[in-house]
């Protein structure tokens, strides 16, 4: 998977001058370009955020904005959708006073990110997150579950509402392993356009490794030469290999394994309450998860050893495992996003954490403040997962990204609105308030 990180291409929903009517959809043409603009990246310390937010959100914070870039043939089985997910729209504002979603429905939870560009960067009006559990039952019996699909759509209801208070010009809603594996996932996806309005694209392994890659890289540490990129989900794990550049990063080399927290720990069952049964079970997880990535770890061999060598291996994580595990690191009395997005911490410590959490009992992790009785569970086969990455790029840091999908989603929509003044198609000069 070499080359730059270009916005997919596909149809996006424009809307006209009158309310409730859309014009007729039209692909965006591309333009080649820088990215994103270059900036210092590898701080310690995440871009300036402005107001709060809470478990996981972007609230009020500021990211840079990508400029057109070039974007590849689509296939069908990649292409994004980009839909309204009500009526009502109003006339279209400035592009600096639109509004843009993002929507990510995992097999675990479901995040809805809106944001409104602002200069270079773009300032999150609003946010959502909910442990859905979608993906739950999946392994054994390769369906969504009635009651997984009930809670996906309850939390989807209310992004939809959302969507509608804050007049989205343009909006792509995504979902990822638990419908690319389900046998009954496009029969979700129908139905939750037909009750909710949203149009859910499920898109590839591929295309959520790219968007994770473009959605978090401006935290990776300073350096040069090749770089890893991790994002541990509920029903997959992605490692992308990136050559970190001025712009956007060059994808060297990628895989998916479909071994995401909620994925592994469903299919190793239950786990007799004993520390050898723990341990037994913490060891045929790590067991899993490396043969499947034994062949992505070959192929980056080279490249990681003369990383090693030259000192400048350099890794960085986005998922909730390592926000978690970063909390315990810190101590954390409850989650505080400012607290650890960009944070840079020893992977020895991840380790040491992870190894630790492996052999409590469940009610010992309940106990721990930024895990609580949601992530008790999962959280052991996140740590698994954790520790099979630090020894295929075994960096002596680990950089802690709280952002991904949403973000790169965003990106994307903001470098191809044909509103933007950075798009081929955009206006030339900036329209007045």
């Amino acid at each position: 998977m070499a080359g730059n990180l270009p916005p997919t291409s596909g149809q996006v929903a424009r809307f006209g001058s009158k309310k409730g009517q859309r014009k007729k959809p039209r692909k965006p043409r591309s333009s080649a370009g820088s990215a994103i603009p270059p900036e210092p990246v590898g701080k310690t310390k995440p871009p300036a955020l402005r107001g709060g937010g809470t478990n996981g959100e972007l609230a009020g914070s500021a990211a840079p904005l990508p400029q057109p870039m070039t974007a590849p043939a689509a296939d069908s089985a990649s292409a994004p959708a980009f839909t309204a997910a009500a009526t009502g729209w109003q006339k279209s504002a400035p592009h600096y006073r639109q509004s843009y979603a993002a929507i990510d429905l995992g097999t675990n939870n479901c995040r809805l990110l809106i944001a409104r560009p602002s200069g270079e960067h773009f300032v999150v009006i609003d946010a959502f997150s909910r442990v859905v559990r979608l993906g739950e039952g999946l392994a054994q019996t390769g369906r969504l579950s009635d009651a997984a699909m009930d809670r996906a759509l309850a939390a989807l209801h209310v992004c939809a509402e959302k969507l509608r208070k804050r007049n989205v010009h343009l909006a792509r809603s995504v979902a990822t392993e638990a419908c690319r594996r389900a046998t009954n996932g496009q029969a979700f996806i129908d139905r939750v356009l037909a009750e909710t309005g949203i149009h859910l694209n499920i898109i590839t392994a591929q295309e959520e490794a790219r968007l994770a890659v473009l959605g978090c890289h401006i935290l990776l540490e300073q350096g040069t030469g090749p770089a890893m990129i991790f994002d541990i989900g509920g029903g997959s794990t992605e490692m992308v290999l990136v050559e970190t550049g001025e712009t956007v990063p060059r994808i060297l080399d990628w895989q998916s394994v479909p071994w995401g927290v909620v994925s592994l720990t469903e299919s190793i069952g239950a786990i007799d309450d004993s520390p050898q049964a723990r341990a037994a079970a913490y060891a045929e997880m790590r067991r899993r998860v490396d043969e499947g990535f034994a062949d992505f770890c070959e192929r980056v061999s080279p490249m990681r050893n003369a990383a090693r060598g030259d000192g400048r291996i350099r890794l960085l994580g986005t998922s909730g495992t390592v926000t978690t595990l970063a909390s315990v690191h810190l101590e954390l009395p409850q989650y505080d996003r400012r607290a650890v997005d960009g944070l840079v911490v020893p992977a020895a410590a991840m380790r040491d954490i992870s190894q630790r959490l492996a052999v409590m009992t469940p009610a010992e992790r309940v106990a721990l403040p930024c895990i609580g009785r949601e992530r008790s569970d999962l959280v052991v086969a996140g740590c698994a997962i954790l520790e099979s990455i630090l020894d295929i790029w075994p960096a002596d840091r680990l950089g802690i990204a709280d952002r991904g999908i949403r973000e790169g989603i965003l990106r994307s929509l903001m470098a191809i609105s044909p509103d933007s003044p950075k798009s081929p198609r955009g206006p030339k000069r900036t329209e007045a308030a």
